[in-house]
């Protein structure tokens, strides 16, 4: 597997200090700065749960465990177009497997990984709260409901062009 390597931007350091600083001392601050780091960057790599544990003066061990245990983190970077299928029992009965293993197939990536161009990035999730829609899959916060497998290389057309 190919190894990460990261590149940010002055600009996004910048950033991160800003938020460090202002949320520096406060009970909690943790959570806020993980996830504005998130919002600069689109993940969390090691590099900035670094700079946030000297930041904030805590131990990395404890940034790392607080990024790795809520599922709103990521440690690897994603696609420009994030694709999520959800596998709660509502989409699964109703083949969101097979909606799953399209998209698999069609971007020749398996779930949890990119495309080698970094343009998608596909991941399941167990419940996005539109079981009337089941199966169900998003991409980029836009909800593809009553879904089937067919369907799929034309909805992942609309975002090839991009």
């Amino acid at each position: 597997m190919a190894q990460n390597l990261f590149e940010g931007t002055e600009k996004q350091m910048a950033d991160l200090l800003r938020c460090i600083d202002e949320h520096k001392g406060e009970a909690g601050a943790l959570m806020p700065v993980l996830h504005e780091a998130q919002d600069i960057y689109g993940y969390l790599p090691a590099e900035v749960q670094t700079v946030i544990a000297d930041g904030l003066g805590l131990p990395l061990a404890e940034v790392y465990g607080v990024a790795t245990f809520y599922s709103q983190f990521s440690l690897t970077p994603k696609g420009k177009h994030r694709i999520s299928v959800c596998l709660g029992t509502a989409c699964y009965v109703k083949g969101s497997d097979k909606i799953l293993e399209a998209i698999e197939k069609e971007l020749r990536v398996s779930c949890g990984e990119n495309t080698p161009d970094n343009k998608f990035s596909i991941e399941s999730c167990r419940c996005v709260g539109a079981c009337g829609l089941a199966p169900v899959m998003i991409v980029d916060g836009e909800v593809y409901g009553k879904l089937t497998a067919k369907e799929v290389p034309a909805i992942l057309d609309k975002y090839m062009k991009d």
